[in-house]
């Protein structure tokens, strides 16, 4: 890991999305080497503040982004900062497993390829590290040069996590990541998870409130584009400040 802290300090993030303020001027420290959840109601700016730390806005011209998010001391809004860098840094697990259309082994191959690691010996050294740091090894070692797309929804975002992880990032993004999965890959991908943040700072969007409870040391609570409560997850699952919070997780509102 090259990074000094592994925090991300955000100051007067503002989103704004075909001239509708989305994100409203969010002031956030995110603790490094942790799992921290990002909660609240659909429609509050979860997704959105997920993409803005790797700047996923950038292709789209009706998002405006002012404000800055420092990462390892680095603003990654400085228009000097090389944006593939910071995309390398942020690995980032999307809701759907989206496995490239091709071998199991290459899924994972593809990101130090393009890196220029060609070494076959490294390659493949690489690749089972990386599948088995996934969890997957054992299921899918007598079929690396079969095409992913057999896998199940769990394997193959699995399969997705050891390809970020094999591009070696500092930050793992994870926005709704286990919202299409079964019971039982949830709980494997969960399990990563926890190993993972020895590693890798975590930041999770999730809707279900008993996974936060599980996984998250930090939360970040928000709604209508806001932070309404941020803080230790024992901290504000036991003893949140704002009614607003307290009335989210009795579950008034969802």
């Amino acid at each position: 890991m090259t990074g000094t802290n592994h925090k991300i300090r955000i100051e007067s993030l503002n989103v704004n999305i075909d001239g509708q303020h989305i994100l409203k001027n969010i002031d956030l420290t995110i603790p490094g080497r942790e799992i921290t959840c990002v909660i609240g109601p659909s429609g509050c700016g979860k997704s959105t503040f997920l993409k803005s730390l790797n700047r996923m806005h950038d292709e789209n011209p009706d998002v405006n982004v002012s404000g800055s998010i420092f990462v390892d001391n680095q603003d990654i809004y400085d228009r000097n900062i090389n944006v593939i860098d910071i995309r390398k840094k942020m690995g980032l697990l999307a809701q759907h497993p989206c496995p490239l259309p091709m071998s199991v082994f290459d899924n994972v191959a593809y990101g130090p390829r393009i890196h220029s690691l060609d070494s076959k010996k490294e390659i493949s050294k690489t690749v089972e590290h990386y599948l088995r740091l996934a969890g997957l090894w054992d299921e899918v070692k007598d079929k690396l040069h079969s095409s992913a797309a057999p896998l199940s929804l769990g394997q193959q975002q699995r399969l997705c996590l050891a390809r970020g992880l094999a591009t070696e990032p500092e930050y793992i993004l994870g926005d709704e990541a286990t919202s299409s999965l079964d019971p039982i890959s949830t709980k494997k991908i969960e399990q990563l998870f926890v190993t993972l943040k020895e590693e890798y700072t975590i930041i999770l969007v999730t809707h279900i409130l008993r996974q936060a409870r599980r996984l998250a040391d930090y939360i970040v609570f928000m709604y209508l584009g806001e932070i309404i409560e941020a803080g230790p997850a024992d901290e504000f699952f036991n003893n949140p400040k704002q009614q607003l919070t307290k009335d989210y997780i009795a579950g008034s509102f969802s």
